[in-house]
């Protein structure tokens, strides 16, 4: 077991690689992907559930892939924050709304930020071991509706016992080794070398790239816009998708926006150091999906696949440097199929801090060329869950634009994970 790591050193990182889990698959392919626009906190979005996200997204993926949702063998849904008073049951209900017959099973995973890759690693597994056809694939989270809690409340109260916590803001510190997510960064920001002026900098070119993809429609690609909607299936009560008033449909990201340095340069440190709450992810509601099926069922849909899902790794660090998790996660990717840097075509690791992710990238030494093309987290936001399913899409349809081979996609998790996974066009 690693000992606890000083914030005042830089360790090896491929040593943390060694302890990494690594699984290739044999055939596991992207029929086709959705995602809801991911909009700002309180925003048009808010007042759904992360189950209706779910459910959208699912059912935007299912129509491009030209598949028959009964071919559908499992749905593996992903959410970190429980926001809905039905929540235990969002893996089945998206599955069942989505269109998959009630004799085809669900379950739901969480590994923080990194659960939606999660969720595609696990269905690439069940289609590459014959378990099932094809398995839909679903990342969701309302940061909006995350509730004030009380977990002490069933034995009734004491005299000034009281307590009701915001559970998204709670959620933030890891008390294990007693460190804010913006304090992880912040440890990163010293052992990389990551000044203020280049985390602001990062953050602008992450804002600038994004504003390019959201105006050439490459984000439009991912998209399906949500609109009010009542969701029905056989045996089941419907479920209404209401939008605020004055708002008849929802169709691109909300945070995107001209952002030049010199207005980061201008924020307050929120933890101390490098980041503000400009150059960090935005807090942002959305979901997405991915049908994740064999090479075979994926040509008998009659559209292009996206790509193909390679392979699969996490990896553990300290916590107290949580954000660097995706490096030797994709170094033990790179280890296990033979490959070098020179062989990865792009790079989209979710930017969860603007310290943390130019940490990432100089770790890993990615030329900013290939790192997040068409910006990231920071710009567009970081639906918990549904990031790594998001992440995946927009590589797999990066590649497909560029022409490209291959690609990894990653992100850090809290309490000191990471995740990778390789991509190839198919």
């Amino acid at each position: 077991m690693n000992a606890p790591v000083a914030v005042t050193e830089t360790p090896d990182w491929t040593r943390y690689a060694e302890g990494a889990m690594v699984e290739t698959f044999a055939d596991a392919v992207l029929a086709s992907g959705a995602r809801t626009p991911f909009t700002d906190l309180n925003g048009a979005l808010a007042g759904i559930s992360p189950t209706d996200l779910g459910i959208h997204a699912a059912r935007a993926a299912l129509s491009r892939s030209g598949l028959d949702p009964r071919r559908i063998g499992t749905t593996i849904a992903g959410n970190c924050i429980q926001a809905s008073f039905d929540s235990l049951f969002f893996a089945r209900h998206i599955g069942l709304y989505a269109g998959m017959p009630d004799d085809r099973p669900a379950h739901g995973v969480q590994r923080l930020c990194t659960t939606g890759f999660e969720a595609v690693a696990q269905a690439a597994r069940a289609t590459s071991a014959g378990q099932v056809e094809a398995a839909l694939a679903v990342g969701t989270e309302s940061m909006s509706r995350a509730p004030v809690a009380s977990f002490t409340s069933r034995g009734g109260f004491g005299l000034g016992q009281v307590e009701f916590k915001d559970f998204l803001w709670e959620a933030l510190f890891d008390t294990g080794c007693a460190t804010a997510m913006g304090g992880t960064a912040e440890n990163l920001a010293r052992l990389h070398g990551v000044s203020r002026a280049e985390t602001d900098a990062y953050a602008a070119a992450s804002f600038a790239r994004a504003l390019d993809a959201q105006a050439a429609g490459r984000f439009g690609e991912e998209i399906a816009p949500v609109t009010e909607a009542v969701f029905e299936g056989p045996g089941l009560k419907p479920r209404r998708l209401k939008l605020p008033r004055k708002v008849d449909a929802v169709s691109q990201d909300t945070h995107i926006r001209p952002t030049p340095i010199e207005v980061l340069a201008k924020l307050a440190p929120v933890f101390g150091g490098v980041q503000t709450g400009g150059n960090s992810s935005a807090i942002v509601d959305g979901a997405a999906a991915l049908v994740v099926t064999t090479a075979r069922v994926a040509a008998e849909g009659g559209t292009a696949p996206l790509g193909r899902v390679v392979a699969a790794a996490a990896a553990g660090v300290p916590g107290e440097v949580m954000g660097i998790g995706p490096v030797p996660a994709a170094l033990a990717l790179m280890r296990k199929l033979g490959l070098r840097l020179e062989d990865i075509d792009l790079f989209e690791i979710n930017e969860a801090f603007g310290a943390q992710a130019e940490s990432v990238r100089r770790a890993l030494g990615v030329p900013h060329e290939r790192f997040n093309v068409n910006g990231g987290a920071i710009a567009f936001g970081h639906p918990l869950a549904a990031t790594g399913v998001r992440c995946i899409l927009s590589l797999a349809m990066e590649l497909r634009r560029r022409g490209l081979k291959r690609g990894i996609a990653g992100a850090c998790a809290g309490g000191g994970q990471g995740m990778a996974v390789l991509v190839e066009a198919a």
